[in-house]
């Protein structure tokens, strides 16, 4: 590796990429190159995600003066920011609480009785599936906490998770927008799926949805969750459709990406072509099992070190996306750090190789950590201290393995969330 690789700069390099991404995906850069035309009657702002508070403020900051505006928006605890107008509330995640059950119920009280000349718009960004709970009738928060845990150890994807709450939810699956009509409906969205489908984004309140119950009945199956009898049976009678795109009772829709994870990576590659090294984006929408995502780029990796195929080294690969993970072990979860862990032990400790993976938002899995960087040597100081990686991998727990290490990467709250970040640099 040249001088000018090595390992110190080439752990500033990767931070430098993924602080970028961070930055590509900010909500006042991107929104006000979309705002609507001032409606004759009322405009209220909802929304719902991690970086909605953020959007909200830079919605406000972008509509100043232009005029009234109210409205009320739920984010994760910690992701709150001041605004004027529009109200912030703050709820769990991952898993619902009662924060986010009243949440998304005074705010379909608010868009109720509102007319044609009234505008709605929705901001919504990842994360807003936990936090719009409202469960359909016959359903408690209760049972939507236990299917959310249930769905986050399973190894799902988020399509699949999202297809399910979106049959139990009162408000998720275009039902907002239903409650909305006659108004006017605009979405402004922060994508943070594989494949930027607005119905899988928070679960898709304010966008119709064309899957049906017995999607969500089958991928309860795949993933063998027992759900509890009435659960079931909202979905085994129809009774938990969603609202269709073909349904008349939908009100004009108009949908905005604002930001997406392929921006956040092309913010990235330019860090890395600044820095004089070639940039190769192998997708944005890469999913599967962490460890086995892992295995497949540890794989092209080499192959670039060892033989210059399909790329020539030094380079850069970036990859987004969302992976899953199964989790079998005791430890603290993770899909960033699941990954990692896999892919050093793939690498098998090869020099010149060095890598982060990170979650946009600043949050992966449960915990207050973004993800992790690995280097060559990884492995060996990790054995130094007393650490196996494979046994960590075995007990899912990525987080105590590089916070042991130091490499782990702290982000506080980022306000945005456009997925998983995944840089690997090969000199």
């Amino acid at each position: 590796m040249s001088d000018a690789l090595n390992s110190q700069s080439t752990r500033s390099l990767l931070r430098a990429m993924f602080d970028a991404a961070i930055a590509a995906a900010q909500p006042a850069k991107q929104i006000s190159a979309y705002l609507p035309a001032v409606p004759k009657g009322r405009t209220i702002v909802v929304g719902a995600g991690k970086a909605s508070a953020a959007m909200a403020q830079a919605f406000e900051q972008a509509w100043q003066g232009r005029s009234p505006l109210e409205g009320l928006v739920v984010t994760r605890y910690g992701y709150e920011v001041p605004c004027e107008h529009i109200e912030i509330v703050q709820a769990s995640h991952p898993v619902p609480d009662a924060a986010g059950e009243q949440a998304a119920r005074r705010m379909l009280e608010l868009v109720q009785g509102l007319s044609a000349d009234d505008l709605v718009v929705c901001l919504i960004s990842g994360g807003g599936s936990s936090l719009l709970a409202l469960p359909l009738n016959g359903l408690t928060l209760e049972d939507k906490q236990q299917l959310s845990r249930q769905l986050l150890k399973s190894g799902a994807s988020i399509q699949e998770m999202n297809c399910v709450r979106r049959h139990l939810s009162a408000i998720k699956g275009g039902r907002l927008a239903q409650a909305c009509a006659p108004a006017k409906v605009l979405n402004l969205v922060i994508s943070d799926v594989p494949g930027d489908a607005p119905a899988d984004i928070a679960s898709g309140p304010t966008v119709p949805d064309d899957t049906d119950c017995n999607d969500a009945l089958a991928i309860l199956e795949r993933y063998r969750i027992d759900v509890p009898a009435h659960v079931r049976e909202v979905l085994s009678s129809g009774r938990g459709e969603s609202i269709a795109s073909d349904d008349s009772r939908l009100p004009e829709i108009e949908t905005h990406l604002i930001a997406t994870p392929q921006q956040a990576l092309e913010a990235a590659a330019q860090v890395a072509e600044q820095a004089g090294l070639p940039v190769h984006i192998l997708g944005d929408a890469i999913e599967g099992e962490a460890r086995d995502v892992a295995k497949t780029l540890a794989g092209i990796a080499l192959q670039v070190q060892r033989h210059n195929q399909p790329f020539s080294k030094p380079c850069v690969l970036l990859s987004g996306g969302e992976t899953t993970v199964t989790l079998r072990g005791e430890g603290r979860g993770g899909r960033n750090v699941e990954f990692l862990l896999a892919l050093a032990i793939a690498l098998r400790a090869s020099p010149h190789i060095h890598a982060l993976a990170g979650d946009t938002d600043g949050v992966d899995g449960a915990e207050e950590t973004a993800g992790a960087i690995i280097t060559p040597d990884t492995l060996a100081r990790a054995e130094a201290k007393g650490l196996l990686a494979t046994q960590s991998l075995d007990n899912n727990d990525g987080h105590g393995f590089f916070e042991c290490l130091g490499d782990a990467v702290v982000t506080g709250p980022t306000l945005t969330n456009v997925n998983d970040f995944r840089a690997i640099v090969i000199g």
